[in-house]
């Protein structure tokens, strides 16, 4: 905003990095040693991550707000998502801030997403803070990668200007930063006084006339929803008369009723706020994020904020199992819609559509986990239904030529296993971009593949690799169709007729794949209780007893000792499913089913397919 003063009292920051680089760690140690905390306050760790997914999976899914004090000056971070499953939520709010800290692990470079969220950054215009965090590894090499964010950044175009980036050493986990390696801080201030000397305070002119874009949303249960956002130019007073200029055209007027800043972990309210200030405001019941709030007698709207298209879809349906309605509170047709169209609206790299089934909707999203999270959000809420294979959304070229999504793929694996994971990504039409480490022990793969390959590809690759490879992948662009790929290799055990699974039938099973469920399991026709070892579908009866005849002990079962079945989360259900298999949710189970439960109507659309196909 040429022409305009900037403020000197505050600065906008947004933190961005790859999963795990120690973003949520760092902003930690900001609110610790800034006296965020009281002096005998518990403090929790990684308290930015509020949500009990993110706890529990220990990554960031939710973009938040929270600000320091730093030598008179208020900060105001946002802390982002790192996979790039949820870029929805780095796209909007890095148009809140005027610069981003780069964070970037000291052994594992740059990866994926940390190209995704530098070139979101860059094309913003914006001169990042390179952070090069965890030091304090015995596998650090900050200088070397410190390189590599500078090649990084040329091959992404960045402007001479932004190449000229400040840098700053860090151990968020011990919490200091250095400005060089050899310098011995004990404290965390040499970053904070690089972000006060080196980061713009925002523009905008506070006699003009108000501006504000959402760029996220919250809920309270007292004043409803809250938008998030930050004031271009102008001022917002409490019950000043506010335009609310829709995404379709239209303008609402209303009133606010609750203004709040970012003090901190809370939020306190203030009557006023001024340009360049990050606000949560109450008073429009059906506020979008997108959507600006303008002064009634200048109601000029911002441009929308540009989210990329969504890559992978799936169904959510209906639960029509013989144990639907059993757990769930949710469960209408009616409850699923207005729940995913009320996700939609807050979620916006997230579309849903209705199909000709009132019982089935079309939901697209980033990627498995993206649309995963959804699910596993709405299963804790109650919700019961059920979800299709994912599929690939494709494109068409002007020539009428069919495009797919490709992803950039980096694996990260011992050597030993580098010549069958190469064999695996061949079959599914990957093609290697880069390999380097070869002779160290650990190689990294880099590889270009169609979106559709990954599908059902990270169990594989943890098996091959006994769990000691490391993946990340990230969207790179829509590419010629490369082919066929083919299917899942294994079948499914699909059960015989319904009952309780019992020991000595799930015994007898173990010769003939891998188990999903224990003993005592209640299960129905149609059910998937494991992965068969071959290709083909085997219908089994994991409820039959054995026979009762005079010779047999009262105690010959005890002997039987079962390999413990394997855990499915609600990814693994969605990596391992077929075309013709869904997964049931429920708030309480998730189970693996066939589309058709019958066996005779399985053979009867089998058969009636391969004779379509000959003809």
């Amino acid at each position: 905003m040429p022409g305009h003063a900037r403020r000197g009292d505050i600065r906008n920051i947004a933190i961005i990095a790859h999963v795990d680089h120690g973003k949520t760690t760092l902003v930690d140690r900001l609110l610790q040693q800034t006296g965020t905390f009281r002096a005998n306050e518990r403090i929790v760790e990684r308290v930015m991550d509020s949500n009990d997914l993110e706890r529990e999976r220990g990554i960031t899914i939710l973009a938040k707000n929270t600000s320091i004090r730093h030598r008179g000056v208020k900060i105001n971070i946002v802390d982002t998502p790192g996979h790039a499953d949820f870029g929805g939520e780095v796209e909007r709010i890095l148009g809140m801030v005027d610069c981003a800290l780069l964070l970037v692990d000291a052994a594992e470079g740059p990866l994926p997403q940390t190209r995704f969220v530098l070139k979101k950054a860059l094309e913003l215009g914006m001169r990042p803070i390179v952070v090069i965090n965890k030091i304090d590894r015995p596998d650090a090499r900050p200088h070397q990668v410190l390189d590599e964010v500078f090649q990084l950044m040329i091959n992404l175009g960045a402007a001479d200007e932004q190449l000229d980036f400040p840098h700053v050493y860090t151990s968020a986990k011990l919490g200091y930063a250095r400005r060089e390696l050899e310098h011995a801080d004990s404290n965390i201030f040499p970053l904070l006084d690089v972000i006060i000397d080196r980061v713009p305070g925002p523009p905008g002119n506070a006699d003009s006339p108000l501006q504000l874009q959402i760029a996220t949303l919250d809920y309270n249960d007292y004043v409803g929803r809250i938008a998030i956002g930050r004031i271009t130019r102008g001022r917002i007073r409490i019950a000043d008369p506010i335009a609310l200029l829709k995404l379709d055209g239209k303008v609402e007027n209303w009133k606010v009723t609750r203004l709040e800043t970012f003090e901190g972990l809370k939020r306190a309210g203030v009557e006023e706020a001024a340009a360049g200030e990050i606000v949560a405001m109450a008073g429009i019941p059906e506020i979008q994020i997108g959507e600006t709030i303008a002064d009634p007698t200048a109601p000029d709207a911002l441009p929308p904020i540009r989210i990329d298209e969504p890559t992978i879809s799936m169904e959510f349906m209906v639960n029509d199992s013989p144990f639907a309605g059993q757990d769930g509170r949710f469960v209408t047709s009616r409850h699923l819609r207005e729940r995913l169209l009320r996700e939609a609206r807050a979620n916006v790299a997230l579309r849903v559509e209705e199909t000709a089934s009132s019982d089935t909707f079309t939901v697209s999203g980033r990627g498995e986990l993206h649309l995963a999270i959804v699910a596993e959000t709405m299963r804790r809420e109650g919700y019961e239904f059920q979800l299709s294979r994912p599929r690939v959304i494709l494109r068409r070229d002007a020539a009428g030529h069919s495009l797919e999504p490709i992803e950039y793929l980096v694996l990260d694996l011992e050597e030993a296993y580098k010549g069958r994971v190469m064999e695996m990504l061949g079959a599914r039409r990957a093609e290697l971009a880069d390999m380097t480490g070869a002779g160290t022990g650990r190689v990294r793969l880099e590889f270009t593949v169609p979106a559709r390959g990954l599908l059902g590809f990270r169990r594989e690759f943890l098996t091959e690799t006994r769990g000691t490879g490391i993946m990340s992948h990230v969207f790179h662009e829509y590419g010629t169709h490369r082919g066929d790929i083919p299917s899942r290799t294994r079948g499914a055990l699909v059960v015989k007729e319904p009952g309780t699974t019992v020991t000595f039938a799930l015994h007898n099973l173990e010769d003939r794949g891998t188990l999903f469920t224990g003993p005592g399991v209640p299960v129905y026709e149609g059910m998937i209780v494991g992965e068969h070892s071959r290709e083909n579908d085997l219908v089994v009866n994991p409820c039959k007893k054995k026979h009762l005849t005079n010779m047999r002990a009262s105690t010959s079962d005890d002997t039987i000792r079962l390999t413990p079945a394997r855990d499915m989360s609600l990814e693994d259900c969605i990596e391992f499913l077929g075309d013709n298999e869904l997964v049931e949710v429920t708030p309480k189970t998730v189970r693996l089913r066939k589309r058709l439960l019958s066996a005779h109507d399985r053979k009867r659309d089998d058969k009636a397919a391969s004779e379509a196909a000959v003809s």
